[in-house]
């Protein structure tokens, strides 16, 4: 004990919750200094709502947080920056237009007095902070360059001036050094090759040898066993595991965050499931549906098989303009196809160029469907839907359809599929934005179904909606296929995929793996695959 550092940061008893939704249940861990500490866990394991309580952007409900051994409690984003605590979120926030030292400086930047005591921007010291900023994040100073503007940057350089500018906004000791204390980074490599990803570790672990702590959120097994020196595993808003990750096997870890092993079959994850809970209230309801033998029957009915099945799409060595880097997939009549992967892996980006809304940089592909391809967007609000217009014209949308229709035509159209499938509504003329998640859901389902297309791309069917809507929507997308629909099916719910799908692919760093039987995968083995 003697020799134990004392902690930079230290959480103890953290619980959150989101009305009646518990998120955070006594969560404590310990972040060393000058280290690499991974936070773990599935999608609503916790992760998220535990980095913005650390970050200013919500407030705990009970438990106390200590920084370098003095009480933390930030009420804002801008607090937590004053004591060192900085982010570098998962999605990229540069301003492609500006300038490096521009975006280094964005909303800090140093100001100098002018004459009629004015202020105005002070170039030279804005200039010296973006240069000890990215001084520390690259060993050849000259990588980066200063004038370059962002968007001119490749994907990993752009990587390292977010984490530059993160740690200018920690502020400038009297010495002239940065004075960012505990680096929060989100995901950094889900958009990053291997080679990139090698590239910015050697930096974040040049950034821990100088003292600085990191708490890296991830999903990849990999990166945290080449690279952390502390892991902690959240489930269900707990902590499930903790330890030093190259001591531990990854089929540990990933029993961990699943609760599950890794030997689990097919048909034994999904009676698991039932005793499994989740973070997320719709996965808890699911799994708790599950434990009805009624609705297991008709969630998990026997796949539909695509033997024999006429080849309607293939693609060859895909590429797109950042995502994927190369897929290749072919799907047959009667089949749906399921794609694992994690977050910024390219599944979405795949889909959208198959449907031909994103370009196409690389690769072949070719569609053998007379009635064509559709697409149910992840966006459901964004472009999946128009809210604020009726269920009939939401299912009557389409570029095939006249571009005028009477009235009682479009009515009836929409009272049709109200009937169809069991939306429940108060009639074809009542706004969509007023339907729950999962009625949402089937409008966008029963368009694509008025249209007949041969192919169907489904981007997270599941997603916001609750348990028996779940269970309707993958129910029909299993009828569909044996109707002789072909299905390529995207979903962030391993189970879904286990369960509901024929074939299953694995998304990785943006090359997609050839597919395997559904039956040889479980949730377990799909995560560990997804993350190696």
């Amino acid at each position: 004990m003697g020799g134990e550092r004392a902690p930079l940061l230290e959480v103890t008893g953290l619980a959150k919750a989101f009305g009646p939704n518990p998120v955070l249940r006594d969560v404590s861990l310990r972040v060393a200094p000058a280290s690499i500490h991974a936070l773990l866990g599935e999608n609503g394991a916790g992760k998220s709502t535990l980095a913005r309580v650390l970050l200013g952007m919500e407030r705990a409900d009970a438990g106390a947080v200590l920084l370098g051994g003095a009480r933390y409690a930030p009420a804002s984003a801008e607090e937590a920056r004053r004591a060192g605590v900085v982010l570098v979120p998962q999605e990229r926030t540069l301003c492609a237009h500006l300038t490096v030292v521009d975006n280094v400086v964005l909303g800090i930047e140093p100001l100098a007095r002018a004459r009629l005591g004015l202020e105005i921007r002070d170039r030279s010291r804005a200039r010296a902070v973006a240069r000890a900023a990215i001084a520390l994040v690259t060993a050849d100073p000259g990588r980066v360059p200063l004038d370059a503007r962002a968007g001119e940057l490749g994907v990993a350089d752009q990587q390292l001036v977010e984490i530059a500018r993160a740690l200018a906004q920690g502020g400038l000791r009297e010495d002239g050094r940065l004075a960012a204390r505990l680096l929060v980074l989100d995901e950094p490599t889900s958009s990053l090759g291997q080679s990139d990803a090698a590239r910015l570790f050697e930096r974040v672990g040049a950034l821990r040898d100088a003292g600085l702590a990191v708490l890296l959120v991830t999903h990849f097994l990999s990166d945290v066993r080449a690279h952390a020196d502390r892991y902690t595993v959240l489930r269900d808003g707990r902590v499930a595991g903790e330890g030093d990750p190259r001591e531990i096997e990854p089929a540990q870890i990933v029993r961990e965050m699943l609760g599950r092993a890794l030997d689990d079959t097919r048909a034994s994850a999904d009676t698991r499931a039932s005793a499994d809970t989740r973070a997320s209230a719709d996965t808890r309801a699911s799994a708790d549906t599950r434990a009805s033998a009624d609705t297991r029957a008709s969630a998990v009915p026997e796949a539909a098989r695509p033997d024999g099945g006429e080849v309607v799409l293939e693609a060859e060595g895909v590429s797109g303009v950042k995502r994927p880097k190369r897929a290749s997939l072919t799907l047959r009549r009667g089949e749906i196809l399921g794609i694992a992967g994690l977050v910024g892996s390219g599944r979405t980006e795949l889909l959208r160029i198959l449907a031909g809304l994103d370009p196409r940089r690389g690769g072949t592909v070719a569609l053998r469907a007379p009635r064509g391809i559709g697409l149910l967007s992840e966006d459901r609000g964004g472009e999946g839907l128009m809210l604020g217009r009726s269920l009939a014209e939401n299912v009557w949308l389409s570029p095939r359809a006249p571009r005028f229709a009477m009235p009682r035509s479009l009515l009836s159209e929409g009272a049709r599929w109200i009937e169809e499938l069991a939306i429940r509504a108060g009639g074809p003329e009542q706004r969509v934005g007023e339907l729950s998640g999962g009625n949402q859901q089937k409008v966008q389902i029963a368009r694509l179904l008025r249209e007949d297309f041969d192919v169907l791309l489904v981007d997270e069917p599941t997603r916001g909606i609750d348990v028996a809507s779940k269970a309707q929507v993958l129910t029909l997308l299993r009828d569909l296929a044996r109707a002789g629909k072909a299905i390529v099916l995207v979903s962030s719910q391993l189970d879904e995929l286990v369960t509901t799908c024929d074939r299953i692919a694995v998304l990785r760093r943006g090359t997609l793996d050839p597919p395997r039987p559904a039956s040889s995968w479980t949730e377990a083995s799909l995560l560990l695959e997804a993350s190696s």
